[in-house]
């Protein structure tokens, strides 16, 4: 959990800076209207000047070219493009060299951006025009022309779709000609900054109107800010898209994605004309309208688990606070600290270069080891093992710190995961995939292989949010999953031969949490909050879901909540206005999980009828059922009033052999083939034939019983039967083939039934005693 506020460190130049840019977390370059270029270094707190650039040069946008992707990954930028206000930019080295200068618009250039690849810079200007040139700065198209100047632009996630402004609109125009273009009134006033994250794929707009917003991609609207006192006159999103600054005259604001604000500043600085996080998005600089460039600290920065909080006080240090006993730890490091996540009684500190492992045991000694790549920018953690991401990879640590696994697929873009798109537990991880939305990636927590036959987990619509369940055994471990129509479904992540099932659990779901515990299941529906306390019953008994379920109305949470931890019978859930609310769930289900896993029935009984709920007994019913233990099965079923299902507990019950109610329990979650499968490989074909007879599946149980060569009598008349009672003709091609002048003999039939019956039973029976005398010997 975080509460940032802001460090402040104020440098002066001579006159107006108007553009920042970072090369390392160390180092920053600004450009200012006396025409220099000043070096920044926060470690020795000294300014160079790199280059005095011409007289006629007013530099308005600066941006360093993206470190590349991939495994050929610069440690810094080595050139940005200016853009000055005589109608040009330029191509400049980290040493001040100026490599290239292109006449590019009518009037000032007003913003330029390079995009994701660094394959393509889009430039726009005061005379309407959006631009895009090559990595060389070749004219590459003009996207689009208006009668008003542009005054920012941001390129979309997968740079394929630029964002710019026109007046009081935000256009998103792709770059594919003949494409929709999409267009909406954003502010009152001019907008003046725009940024779009490549995360959490969220716009940011700053206008004129003294307010900033906050959009989907779409363009629907997900906050507006109250009036300021002046214009807003920029805005950034922090890498990961959990922050973003907000600049305006002698004001700096931190926000959280959703659009509350974490902390206001009103340093001495005129207007901020634009703001620039650091890369590993612990700090900000700004370009301020009186000549100074101001440097702002993430801290603050806050972690809960159970009894332990933990601030981030200063950059290198951390107040470890036991709030049963108020005892308080100070835990300090060598480095500044970028991310940190505390669960599972281990906190989890990465540095710009190194990994710490704190056991809530013990603060004293953590196990410390050195990282690839540096800035971490996600710690995922399960009960076993934690997880780390980088712009180089995911790799998979345990406790003691050593390395398990790296998962990798083709096209894996690590920059643009969260925390919605990948999910780990003990033994699988499970990553959406960017370039198909509908794609969900399975991999084997050990070995970092594809789970199973490396078959992918494909749904109908894109995916929004992924979510694995934390307890349990491998072979049942489910995944649950929001897609972009808000519904919420479930699957299994074992993915070998047959295709698993899909299935929807609820609808307009908005944000979704597993319990650390056992695998009960929140989320926030609608208007109610939901809690599934067995989402397995899907695949058990769909009838008596509704009964499994806990809900209470939500509306005290206000719009768009979010889930932000389930730990043990408490969920914390955050309110768009930034507030936390804490809600204690009935133990009683955890409970009966626990006994449910130890196999202790009568227990789970007691238990049920100790707490008198039908929740409790449903979800008995269900797991009961999943067990294969009919007797427990049957009590729960009774205490809820399902009659019917009671008496066909009490038919499977006395069936003669064990593949016989093996196969009718299948038929009772509704697996139909595997129920089928069973009893052929048992050699029970007529048991066979006779439960498609009973599902009215007439084309199978003929299929039956001609490929097996018994009982097609039996089939006809059933079949039969059936047709005179509903007063029908008979119409199926293959019946009036296999039916013609046949004579049906009921007496005949029933001596047939009777006598598979008796060999089943004798089957049985002998199947016993050989066990029984194998167990003798």
């Amino acid at each position: 959990m975080v509460t940032p506020a802001s460090n402040l460190l104020k440098l002066k130049t001579e006159e107006l800076v108007s553009c920042v840019g970072w090369t390392t977390a160390e180092e920053l370059y600004s450009c200012s209207d006396d025409h220099q270029i000043v070096k920044w270094s926060l470690l020795t707190s000294e300014t160079t000047q790199i280059v005095k650039l011409p007289d006629e040069i007013y530099p308005i946008d600066l941006h360093w070219f993206p470190k590349s992707l991939g495994i050929k990954k610069q440690t810094q930028a080595e050139n940005f493009v200016l853009t000055s206000s005589d109608g040009k930019f330029h191509l400049i080295s980290k040493l001040g060299r100026v490599e290239k200068t292109v006449e590019a618009h009518c009037g000032a250039v007003l913003a330029g951006r390079w995009n994701y690849e660094g394959t393509a810079l889009v430039t726009v200007g005061e005379d309407g025009q959006i631009k895009i040139w090559s990595k060389t700065g070749m004219l590459r198209s003009t996207l689009a022309q208006q009668g008003t100047p542009v005054y920012s632009v941001a390129w979309g996630p997968d740079s394929e779709k630029v964002l710019y402004t026109a007046g009081k609109q935000l256009i998103i125009k792709p770059l594919q000609p003949n494409a929709k273009v999409l267009q909406w009134k954003a502010h009152d006033g001019i907008i003046l900054k725009v940024d779009w994250n490549s995360v959490n794929d969220l716009i940011l707009s700053a206008g004129e109107d003294c307010k900033y917003k906050v959009w989907d991609s779409d363009g629907r609207p997900l906050y507006s800010s109250q009036p300021h006192e002046h214009p807003i006159t920029s805005v950034a999103w922090a890498p990961d898209g959990e922050l973003f600054a907000v600049g305006s005259f002698h004001t700096l604001r931190l926000c959280d994605k959703t659009g509350w604000s974490y902390a206001l500043e009103k340093p001495s600085t005129g207007s901020i004309f634009n703001i620039a996080w650091s890369v590993d998005g612990t700090q900000i600089a700004g370009a301020c309208g009186n000549g100074h460039v101001v440097f702002a600290h993430v801290v603050e920065q806050r972690w809960e688990w159970k009894n332990f909080q933990v601030t981030l006080t200063k950059r290198r240090t951390m107040q470890v606070r036991n709030v049963l006993n108020d005892a308080v730890d100070l835990l300090e490091f060598r480095d500044r600290v970028i991310k940190a996540s505390l669960n599972y009684a281990h906190l989890v500190v990465s540095t710009s270069l190194q990994c710490y492992v704190f056991s809530t045991k013990n603060w004293n000694t953590p196990l410390i080891f050195d990282l690839k790549e540096g800035t971490v920018s996600l710690i995922l953690q399960a009960e076993r093992h934690f997880l780390l991401l980088d712009g180089g990879g995911i790799y998979l640590y345990s406790y003691e710190g050593r390395f398990i696994s790296s998962p990798k697929f083709p096209g894996m873009r690590t920059d643009i995961l969260n925390a919605q798109t990948v999910s780990l537990s003990n033994d699988t991880i499970a990553i959406k995939d960017k370039a198909d939305e509908k794609i969900i990636f399975l991999f084997e927590a050990s070995t970092g292989k594809p789970l199973g036959d490396g078959k992918l987990l494909s749904h109908k619509n894109e995916v929004l949010e992924i979510a694995l369940d934390q307890k349990g055994l491998t072979n049942d471990r489910k995944i649950a999953f929001i897609d972009k129509n808000r519904d919420l479904y479930i699957t299994s992540v074992k993915r070998f031969g047959k295709e698993e099932q899909i299935i929807k659990l609820g609808t307009m779901v908005h944000t979704l949490a597993w319990s650390d515990t056992c695998n009960i299941l929140c989320g926030l529906q609608d208007t109610r909050f939901t809690v599934w306390y067995y989402p397995n019953t899907v695949y058990v008994d769909r009838d008596i879901l509704p009964k499994t379920l806990f809900e209470r109305d939500a509306s005290e949470f206000s719009k768009n909540p979010h889930i932000v931890s389930f730990v043990g019978n408490q969920v914390t859930i955050r309110r768009a206005d930034g507030s936390l609310v804490h809600i204690s769930i009935s133990p009683y289900p955890a409970i009966l999980h626990e006994y449910v896993s130890s196999s202790k029935w009568e227990d789970a009984v007691r238990l049920c009828r100790f707490v008198k709920e039908q929740t409790m007994w449903a979800c008995l019913a269900a797991m009961a059922v999943a067990n294969r233990d009919m007797t427990t099965a049957e009590i729960a079923y009774a205490a809820i009033g399902e009659i019917d299902k009671v008496q066909y507990i009490n038919f499977i019950k006395d069936l003669p052999s064990k593949e016989s109610k093996m196969a009718h329990i299948l038929m009772f979650s509704g697996n139909m083939q595997e129920a089928e499968i069973i009893l052929l490989q048992a050699g029970l074909v007529y048991q066979a034939i006779q439960i498609n007879i009973n599902l009215y599946n007439w084309e199978r149980a003929l299929e039956l019983a001609v490929k097996y060569k018994t009982h097609v009598d039996t089939v006809l008349a059933y079949r039969q039967k059936f047709l005179e009672t509903f007063g029908k003709q008979e119409t199926n091609k293959r019946y009036v083939q296999y039916g013609e002048g046949l004579q049906i003999d009921w007496e005949k039939i029933k001596a047939k039934i009777e006598m598979e019956v008796a060999k089943e039973r004798e089957r049985s029976s002998s199947n016993q005693s050989s066990q029984n005398t194998g167990l003798k010997h």
